[in-house]
Order: structure tokens, then sequence, then C-alpha cells
């Protein structure tokens, strides 16, 4: 079965399985070919609203191809999304820039002294500086509270995404240990036919090899998705802790007055809020990227089998290969049940005389019960007759049948079984019953249901706070780059108004005399 090489960046894409919970979800290297299979040609547009933005790939004009990671249009119209903040960034980069180059020339080419102040200017740049230096940590606090959740919420849907997928692996792997154990089995040296045997080779090749597939791909992206979360994590540690320090030393300076390092500290914050603000527009588009797969899938669940842009990267299922292996346990379990009841027909339930070695060992006693088949010859259900024992509770049943043996082999106790023979019949019961067992798996695996489960799954339980997180990763962004934008303009405000505010303290002249005579604060 061709397997699952894939992805989450779209962020997340990922894959249940009902009660069992024997799969997870990797991208396949194939196409889903369930919808071709049973002539279901119809096509669904995943989150058709949501992703109806402009394309500046095609002349502004509204996107209209849904959901889908490997359209670039989808990418042009999503990123579109993020283009304000990109152009707030680039603007404020030009004209602070212009701002502080005209501020450095007058300060060198055309220096004067200052001329009184405003204590208004003086006192609103003061308290607007605490104001958006207060908001600026609030965004810090934001935006680091959001990363550590946002962290913590993608690396649970990692964990529950590889884990149904080492389930999977893992009950691929016991289904093709389960063929293996089939084909050595033999009951009074009755195996199973060559047929069966070649059928059997075939169908373990196929299996394990989608089962280290699975394995393989889903330790090797799990590794590369989680290095990438921890490094967006860390770069996100850093930006919030850098924005704190930036904002709390550059209202610290201006306080204390350190004019040359606010300045240095202003040309600092114009770079920094800057990077901050194209940081803003990439977590935009990731949170829409999130809420646009949140939604496909929830629009997929409803519409399993249609043609959507999830078949590039998950396909429902090899269907050729799905229907082989179910096909080929059933076969097995049928062969094997058989096997069984022609040995407890034609020799446990037969009084053989002494001369029939070595089909005589001396049967005696209550005939053993045959061995229900849950297939019929075609390999449809069937239920059991009456007298029948099931496989859930065959070995204990024939308990009853098993002798005592000589050293020759021979009953010496009433009894249809000897203890070899009893021990085959088991191993026979087990290997059909743990082949029977995974057929409901293997149905799984054809239909889809594990898919539409894990996205079931995925979208109620880890969707929600995936948003949230995001967006407020994105707020948090915006606070602190709005607020450090807003207090490096104070700071030079402020600096300038305290310099005016000192030179009017040293140069004007006190006058102690008058009782209406105005102190310079």
């Amino acid at each position: 079965m061709e397997v699952l090489n894939g992805t989450i960046s779209s962020f997340f894409v990922f894959k249940v399985f009902g009660r069992r919970e024997n799969s997870g979800l990797v991208p396949w290297e194939t196409r889903r070919s369930l919808a071709e299979a049973s002539g279901d040609n119809s096509s669904l547009i995943l989150a058709a609203k949501r992703t109806h933005r402009k394309d500046p790939n095609d002349g502004f004009n509204y996107y209209t191809g849904g959901w889908n990671i490997s359209n670039s249009h989808y990418w042009a119209s999503v990123s579109y999304t993020a283009v304000p903040l990109f152009v707030i960034g680039a603007i404020w980069f030009v004209v602070f820039g212009l701002c502080l180059c005209f501020i450095c020339l007058c300060y060198c080419c055309c220096r004067r002294e200052p001329y009184g102040y405003s204590r208004f200017a003086y006192a609103l740049a003061l308290i607007l500086l605490v104001l958006f230096t207060i908001a600026a940590i609030i965004g810090c606090v934001v935006l680091y509270t959001g990363q550590g959740k946002f962290h913590g919420s993608t690396t649970s849907t990692l964990e529950y995404v590889v884990n149904q997928a080492e389930q999977t692996s893992e009950g691929l792997k016991n289904v093709s240990e389960y063929l293996s154990a089939a084909k050595s089995i033999g009951i009074a040296s009755t195996f199973l036919p060559a047929n069966v045997q070649t059928n059997i080779d075939h169908a373990e090749t196929k299996i394990n090899s989608s089962a280290t597939t699975l394995h393989t791909k889903t330790q090797k992206n799990s590794k590369d998705i989680q290095d990438l979360l921890d490094a967006v994590r860390l770069a996100l540690i850093v930006v919030a802790a850098v924005m704190l320090l930036l904002a709390f030393l550059g209202f610290l300076f201006s306080i204390l007055g350190l004019q040359c390092l606010v300045y240095f500290l202003v040309i600092i914050g114009w770079i920094l809020v800057t990077g901050t603000f194209i940081l803003c527009g990439i977590f935009l588009l990731l949170h829409n990227v999130v809420a646009d797969t949140c939604v496909s899938m929830d629009e997929w669940v409803q519409n399993p089998t249609a043609h959507t842009a999830l078949d590039d990267i998950l396909p429902c299922v090899d269907n050729a290969t799905a229907q082989e292996t179910l096909l080929r346990t059933k076969d097995v379990t049928y062969q094997l049940v058989t096997v069984v009841n022609t040995v407890i027909t034609n020799v446990s339930n037969i009084n053989f005389a002494p001369n029939f070695a070595p089909l005589y060992f001396n049967q005696s006693g209550p005939l053993v019960p045959a061995l229900c088949n849950p297939f019929n010859a075609d390999l449809t259900d069937r239920q059991c007759s009456a007298g029948e024992v099931d496989l859930n509770n065959a070995s204990q049943v024939w308990t009853n049948y098993v002798c005592q043996v000589s050293a020759s082999g021979v009953c010496i106790t009433p009894g249809r079984l000897t203890p070899s023979q009893y021990n085959q019949m088991t191993a026979a019961v087990n290997v059909s019953y743990g082949l029977y067992h995974y057929g409901p798996f293997l149905v799984d695996l054809e239909d889809c249901t594990f898919v539409r489960q894990t996205f079931t799954v995925i979208s109620d339980d880890h969707c929600p706070d995936l948003r949230k997180y995001s967006q407020w990763i994105y707020v948090g962004l915006v606070m602190v780059s709005v607020a450090v934008m807003i207090s490096l303009i104070f700071w030079v405000i402020y600096a300038r108004e305290r310099r005016h505010r000192v030179y009017t303290k040293k140069h004007t002249p006190r006058n102690y005399g008058g009782p209406y005579d105005e102190k310079a604060p």
C-alpha cells in the first residue's frame, strides 16, 4: 500500500480511525482512487467562501479555486491579506528613516540653541510615552503567552497525527505477521494450499512496504515539523524579549535624559519595528491558512469521496492494495478454518482401526465440534451453524476433547485430540481470529473512515486552539509593533522637550520677590 508523505504546513494537514485508533495520517504518494473505483467523479471546492479573496497574480480578480496548497493562486490570494501590514512596514521604514535623516541634518548643520518649551507638549509627551510603553509591555505579554499556547497546541496536534500513523503502521505489521504465521501452520500434516501461500507472499510484500514507508515518512516528517515549530517558538520568544527590552530601555533612557542612548535605540527600534510588521504579516497569512485548512477538513468530512484539493496530499487510500489485503485476510481465514475442520471431520471424529496409523491414535469420546467459518467460499459473511464453536472460544472448548498420550503418541485416556494437534489447531484459530479481527481495520482503510474520523477529531479538538492562538500571536505582534513605533516617535519628542526644558530652567532668571512669580517646573 502506497503511503503518506507529508505536510502540515498548510499548516497542518493531519490524519483517526475510530475506536481502534489504528491509523494515522501523513500524505500519501499516490492519489486517492476510491472515487474512481466507485465511478463518483463529483468535485468539491473546499472553503470556497472563506478563500474568496483578491488574487494579485490574476489581475486582482477574486480567487475561486478554494483551499488548495498546491495552487500558486491560492497562496497569492492568501498572501494578499497580509499586504497592508507589509505596506505599513515599508512606509514606516522609508518615512521614519527620512525623518531621522532630516533630524540628523538639522542637528549637525543647522544647530541652534532651543528657545523655551511647552509645558503641555512636555506633559503630553510624557503621558503618551508611559501609555505606549505599557501597551508595548502588554503586547509582549500577549505575544509570549500566545506563542507558548500555539506551540503547545501544534505539538499536541503533531503528536496525535504521529500516534495515529504509528498505530496504522503497527496494524499493518500485525496483519503481515499473522499472514506469515498462517503459511507455517500445519495440522496433521495438512497445510494451506500452495496458491494461497503464494498470494500471501505477494500481499506481505506490499503490506511490509507500506508499513515501513509509513513509519519512515512519519518519523522524518514529524522531526522536520517539530524542528520548524521549535524554531518559530524561539524566534517569537526572542522578538518578545527584544521588543520588551527595547521599550523599557527607551522609556528609561528618555526619563533619565540619556539623549545619545535614546537616539541609538531609536535607530535600532526603527529597524526592529519594520521587521516586526513583516512578521505580523507572515503570521496573519499563517492564521488564515490554518483557518482555511480547518474549514476545508470540516467540508471534506461531509464529502469524503468527492474530488478535492486534499487528493493531492492525502489520497484516501490506495484502493487496489487495500482491497487485495482485505481479500487475502478473508481468504486465509477461510482456508485456515477449512483446514482445521478437515482435520476434525476426517481425522479426529473418525474411529480408525489401529492399522490406519498415523490417522489412528485411539480416538474416543464425544465428537469434536467444528470451527465456525466466518466466511463462505465466495468470501461473503457467513453465520455460524448450530453446534459450531466460534473463533472467540474454540480453544477453550476444545480442551475438553484433549487426551493424554503415551510415548508413541497414542491416547491413553478418552479424547479425540492429542496435545500436539490441539496446539496446532489453537495456533490456526489464533491466526484466523487475528486476521478476522483486523478486517474492520482494513475496511476503514478502504472506505476513508479513518481519514474522516481523524479530520473530525482534529477539527473538533485541535483546530479551535490553533486558530485562537495563532490569532493571539498576530494580535500580540501588531500591539508590539504599533506601541513601539509610536513610542519611538515620543522618545524623540520627549527628548527634545526635555532638552528644551533643561535649557529654559538654566537660562531663565529666577525672581523670588513677588508672590506671583512663576517657578519653572
